[in-house]
């Protein structure tokens, strides 16, 4: 399938795009980005040069992914979230060599206007709430809310709250996938 690139957007050549990406108006991805296949790009995005992104992923209008952060396949970045990659910026300060990186597994959902302080893991299907922001890592499957974000409950792989404590020992079928959840303590996997 064709790469779509609309004629206002920005692709520097050495960029890698797979086929069925869709590139909209006034983006710009950088030279050095690798980019998954039957990815999405809205508008006025921008795609830095040591960023990975896996298979389709979304990243919504007004999203800036900066040097140092990598997306896993289907990941979604709603619209106007924030990524950092220096700790402490200073405007006269260089601090390139200083970059943290931040990764984002597979299936996490950064909900709208959400900040990802850098040097942090997003754990796989782990929902980050709309304006949350988050400065430590993110177990899977967790739903994070507030400023800083804590976690407030268990998200599915399906994107839907489970019914389940924040901690302690329990199984809980997923009634639309019919996956079973365990939780053991503070975490949570698919059985």
């Amino acid at each position: 399938m064709a790469i779509t690139i609309h004629s206002s957007a920005i692709v520097d050549e050495g960029a890698v795009i797979g086929d069925g990406s869709r590139v909209w108006h006034f983006a710009h991805i950088c030279a050095g980005a690798r980019i998954g296949q039957d990815c999405s790009f809205g508008q006025n995005v921008f795609v830095g040069n040591d960023v990975t992104i896996g298979n389709n992923a979304r990243v919504q209008n007004n999203v800036s992914i900066y040097d140092a952060v990598h997306l896993e396949d289907d990941v979604f970045c709603g619209p106007s979230m924030v990524f950092t990659n220096v700790y402490n910026p200073r405007s006269a300060v260089t601090r390139k060599n200083e970059y943290r990186v931040t990764t984002v597994k597979r299936g996490a959902t950064l909900g709208a206007n959400s900040t990802i302080v850098c040097g942090v893991t997003v754990g796989e299907f782990a929902f980050v709430a709309a304006g949350a922001v988050i400065n430590r890592d993110v177990k899977p499957y967790a739903l994070m809310a507030g400023v800083p974000a804590r976690q407030i409950g268990w998200m599915n792989e399906h994107g839907d709250r489970l019914d389940l404590p924040l901690e302690g020992d329990a199984l809980l079928q997923c009634p639309i996938t019919g996956k079973t959840y365990k939780l053991t303590g503070t975490t949570l996997a698919v059985e």
